[in-house]
């Protein structure tokens, strides 16, 4: 549990947190490790889990008829998995899958959301986080969405990602 609690320390995701929030995580969380072509999670399962990437590369990928997986984006040290968690139906809408050996805390995403529920002071925090990844992740489709459809307007290379923002 001790090493759980340093490695949620040491996330970006919950840089400045109080130890006492710290403290109640490590109660919901645990160290899992999935192989290259393994699927984290599929489209359209229950999502009950949030995970914090602490080495490896994930892929983010939706289904696509007549073409197969598209790749949405990739995420790797330092990055948070999921919120669909959070949000009512609870269901993932993507597939995220693990292109090499990648090793993460996971988080049960039912009892979290009761957290977030019963502690308003720990739930905005959590808020604010998830608000900040959620940008970065449209930001990154809609970059994605103008590559596949050939328009490229000038790199905004001055944009932070939401970790250098905390």
């Amino acid at each position: 549990m001790e090493r759980t609690l340093e490695l949620l320390k040491a996330h970006p995701f919950f840089k400045n947190f109080l130890a006492e929030h710290l403290d109640k995580l490590k109660q919901i969380s645990s160290e899992i490790t999935f192989h290259p072509g393994q699927y984290v999670f599929r489209d359209g399962e229950d999502a009950n889990a949030f995970y914090l990437i602490l080495r490896g590369i994930i892929s983010l990928e939706v289904y696509v008829p007549n073409r197969g997986p598209v790749t949405l984006g990739r995420l790797d040290s330092g990055d948070v998995l999921g919120w669909s968690w959070l949000y009512p139906p609870h269901r993932w809408h993507f597939d995220a899958r693990a292109l090499e050996d990648t090793h993460m805390v996971v988080l049960n995403g039912k009892i979290l959301r009761q957290q977030i529920e019963d502690d308003h002071e720990f739930g905005f925090q959590v808020m604010k986080k998830i608000s900040l990844v959620m940008e970065d992740r449209l930001q990154a489709t809609r970059r994605k969405l103008m590559e596949v459809y050939d328009i490229y307007p000038e790199p905004d290379h001055s944009r932070p990602k939401w970790h250098e923002l905390i």
